[in-house]
């Protein structure tokens, strides 16, 4: 099944926005998607209401406690399972280093528990700078879907994270299928649509067709601690979702 990790090294070009409402998506599809929170922000568990107060019952718990990824799985109230994180997750640099046995010990989590063959698909919210922790979401993904903003800045990181991309080729023996997909698109902008044509020159089919608009739905959802299809169903933001989803499974990257 796919695992997918959502990653820009950039923050603020709507990250974890894109992994929430594509679960949330997803879940509507009755595909019982599971969410891993793999930033110490933890904003994702937040918006959701799978927080824990304790780092050992989030992902943290299976790094440094060994727990298994199955028993910190937290049901969501929409119809998603997330395993969440918490703040404690930013030392998982300094206390396990940087070296093979580490980066992949997400992906030998999910194949020794078979959650990548339970049928569903796995969504990982990335935190954005490239150390252990997306390196982890990386080696475990099949599949990598880039958020980019549309500022000078998002773009950036989107380069930034082709060339790391590529970088990890040799390593990882094989090119990790991507896509690129535009999110706070303002058509009334004409730098939105002069980056648009530079994307597109760069990225070609990679490049997703759908664009998630600038919409004050995605923008008051967590607030309320809601993905955007149960704040505001019929919301411009909540089909351009419905159609990021409907686009990436008739592409065949889901």
């Amino acid at each position: 099944m796919t695992i997918i990790a959502v990653f820009n090294q950039k923050g603020g070009v709507g990250k974890t926005t894109t992994s929430l409402n594509l679960t949330a998506a997803l879940a509507r599809k009755d595909m019982d998607p599971l969410a891993i929170d793999l930033d110490p922000q933890a904003h994702l568990s937040a918006i959701s209401d799978t927080a824990v107060p304790l780092g050992e019952n989030s992902v943290f718990g299976f790094y440094k406690e060994l727990k298994s990824l199955a028993e910190l799985v937290i049901q969501a109230e929409a119809g998603y399972r997330v395993i969440p994180s918490h703040f404690e997750l930013s030392k998982v640099d300094s206390l396990f280093g940087k070296g093979p046995k580490v980066i992949n010990r997400l992906k030998s989590g999910i194949q020794a528990e078979m959650l990548d063959q339970a049928g569903t698909p796995i969504v990982i919210d990335c935190c954005p700078m490239l150390g252990v922790l997306s390196l982890n979401a990386i080696f475990a993904a099949t599949r990598v879907l880039v958020p980019i903003s549309t500022d000078f800045l998002a773009v950036k990181g989107a380069l930034q994270l082709e060339r790391s991309l590529k970088a990890l080729e040799h390593v990882l023996k094989k090119r990790v299928e991507r896509r690129y997909v535009i999110t706070r698109f303002d058509s009334r902008r004409k730098l939105s649509w002069e980056i648009v044509e530079q994307l597109r020159e760069k990225f070609g089919k990679e490049l997703c067709e759908t664009r998630i608009a600038e919409n004050v739905a995605l923008t008051e959802s967590p607030a309320y601690n809601r993905d955007v299809f149960r704040h505001a169903p019929h919301s411009q933001g909540a089909k351009d979702y419905e159609f990021l989803l409907e686009e990436l499974i008739d592409s065949g990257f889901l």
